[in-house]
Formats: structure tokens, C-alpha cells, sequence
């Protein structure tokens, strides 16, 4: 039989103490309570194995130094958000961003606004960091709490009071048309799931640099087996371009996997660029050329920048990082 818990209740009546002054023990506030006070209630509870409430000692506290990664759980995940390279890349660095500032990672996965308010609140944290979600998600938070937040990637209008560390979008997508039309391609196709937002600055970058009345634009379902039907049905309509700009790495290798399952080279026949430069960039055949963010700097500074929301600093609320090309084995000129 499972024995009981132990609760402070207890140790207080065992006592004949008050809860409130073994809780006071409990989370070092014994400025007002005598030594010989405090010793009895550490030694009872070390003989009856207490076991604290995480979520009761971290409220009870100014600093729980723990800071929330909150993910946008986007349906275009299909319940493997954590598992998403760009996702996981960012994790890992903004985990050791987060252990040399001295404090603690906790990482939350949903579509909620509301969830994200109930998850700072629960675990009193020192901060968040948000990832993937869009400017009303962002307006809606900041509007209702009042723990710092800084936006790591997503959308953001430059609202006030919204501190955002974003990445030069358009600038991507103009490297990316630029580099198709030195190479000599006359048609180039971008795919994406959406026309909004980040998207949009990535498609009206690349049709200013490779030449939008050259540009196609094809807009491809967020489910993975209706996409790769999509792409089935419109086999003939891909083939007449000759460069395919895809707005994430993901897209782009799982294009080019179909093109070469479909009898169509890359890139002798299709070049193909993704976004992001993830690591699996480099590990899949042919290497893929993408647009390289620093994810390592974008870590750091979400670090810094909550510090200073936290000490009440002034400080940038927008602040956008450059992005370079990495040419690869998935791009050539054309034929």
C-alpha cells in the first residue's frame, strides 16, 4: 500500500508549530524564527522524508531561475514538434546559453495563448522564451502577464513593448533568387505552406532577386501524405522550372526526395535551395544549399535580452540578424 505524503501540516501539529513557520523554514526565511525553532523543524523533516512541492518552493521565491522555451505545437509538426531539426538545433543552443547564465531550461510544447500564461505562472518563471508563434499570440501575452518574454522566432509587427530577435527574411530569399539567376535559370518556383508573414518576406525577397515575373509561387498542403499527393498530381507543372526555392530546409530535402523517387535529378535537372541551414543540410545527398542563420548568436542574445527586461534596462525591442547563402551539391547551373 502507497504510505501517505507528508505534508507540512503534519510536521507543523507534530510540532505544535504553526504551517507558517515551517514553511518559513522551509524556504530559508528564518530571519524572525530561533535557531533552536529551526533545527527541531529540519531534523523532523529530514526523519519523515519530506518531499517539497517544486511548485510551491518556486513561488515562494523571487528568483526560481528557470526560464521557459515555449513552442508553437503547429499542426504542420504532425506531433513531432520537438523532433523538427530547426526546433531541436534551437533547443540545444539555447540550452547552454541558459546553464552559463546560471539558470535552468524548461521546455513547453502548445498552440495556447492561455497554456503559456498558466505554465509562467505555475513555475513563477524568471522569463520565456517563444518560438513559432504569430503577432496576436504575442500581443495577447503581453497584454495578460507580465513576466518577460522575447520573441526567438515568428512573427512579430514590430509591436511595442514586444522585444523580437528576428532574422533578415527578405534578404534570405533575395540571396537565394540571385543565386538562381547567376546560375542561368529562367523559371524558379518557390513552395511554401502559407503566403503570410515570415513566408512572404522569404517569397518577396526571392522574387525581387530572381525576377518576379519569372517567379512561380505553389501553395503546398501543411499535411505530409496530402502534400506528397499534391506534388504527384502536379509532377508536370514542377518540371517546368528548372530551380525550386523552398522556405525551410524541411521542404526542400523532402522535395528533392521526391523528385529523385520520381526519376527527376537534382539538381541536373531541378536545382533546389532550402531556409535555415540546418545541420542535416550537409548530411544528405546532394548536399543542400540553404539561407545559414546564426542560431548559436540568436541564443545568446535571447539570454541577454531577458537579463535586461529582468533588470528593467532600456533595450531594443527589434532587433533583426543577417543571414547568408550557403552554396551546395543541390544547386548548378542550368543546362
Amino acid at each position: 500500500m502507497e504510505e501517505k505524503r507528508v505534508r507540512i501540516s503534519d510536521i507543523a501539529g507534530e510540532l505544535g508549530l504553526s504551517t507558517a513557520t515551517v514553511s518559513n523554514v522551509l524556504h530559508g526565511k528564518t530571519k524572525k524564527i530561533s535557531d533552536e525553532t529551526v533545527k527541531r523543524v529540519q531534523s523532523l523533516l529530514e526523519e519523515r522524508q519530506y518531499v517539497p512541492s517544486m511548485a510551491g518552493i518556486l513561488l515562494a521565491q523571487n528568483s526560481s531561475k528557470i526560464i521557459g522555451v515555449v513552442i508553437n505545437d503547429h499542426e504542420k509538426y504532425e506531433s513531432h514538434t520537438l523532433e523538427d531539426v530547426f526546433i531541436s538545433s534551437s533547443l540545444n543552443y539555447l540550452c547552454d546559453e541558459i546553464e552559463k547564465s546560471g539558470q535552468f531550461m524548461m521546455v513547453k510544447k502548445t498552440t495556447s495563448p492561455e497554456e503559456i500564461i498558466k505554465f509562467a505562472s505555475m513555475w513563477n518563471l524568471d522569463g520565456m522564451v517563444l518560438i513559432g508563434f504569430c503577432n496576436h499570440d504575442y500581443m495577447y501575452l503581453r497584454n495578460h502577464m507580465r513576466i518577460p518574454f522575447v520573441v526567438y522566432d515568428g512573427y512579430c509587427d514590430n509591436a511595442q513593448r514586444i522585444y523580437n530577435i528576428t532574422i533578415d527574411n527578405y534578404s534570405g530569399g533575395f540571396q537565394v533568387g540571385e543565386h538562381f539567376k547567376r546560375l542561368g535559370h529562367k523559371k524558379a518556383l518557390c513552395i511554401s505552406d502559407n503566403l503570410i508573414c515570415v513566408d512572404k518576406e522569404r517569397y518577396d525577397g526571392f522574387c525581387c532577386g530572381f525576377g518576379r515575373e519569372n517567379c512561380g509561387f505553389m501553395l503546398i498542403p501543411i499535411n505530409k501524405s496530402q502534400r506528397l499527393e499534391f506534388y504527384r498530381k502536379n509532377l508536370q507543372q514542377l518540371s517546368k522550372y528548372s530551380a525550386v526555392f523552398a522556405v525551410s530546409d524541411f521542404y526542400a530535402i523532402e522535395l528533392m526526395h521526391f523528385l529523385c523517387e520520381n526519376g527527376i535529378s537534382v539538381p541536373n535537372d531541378i536545382s533546389v535551395a532550402g531556409f535555415d541551414d540546418t545541420p542535416i543540410c550537409r548530411l544528405v545527398s546532394p548536399t543542400l544549399t540553404s539561407v545559414r542563420q546564426d542560431v548559436s548568436l540568436r541564443a545568446k542574445i535571447a539570454v541577454q535580452k531577458l537579463r535586461e527586461l529582468k533588470e528593467k534596462k532600456e533595450t531594443d525591442t527589434t532587433i533583426m540578424l543577417p543571414v547568408t547563402l550557403v552554396e551546395r551539391k543541390s544547386t548548378c547551373t542550368c543546362n
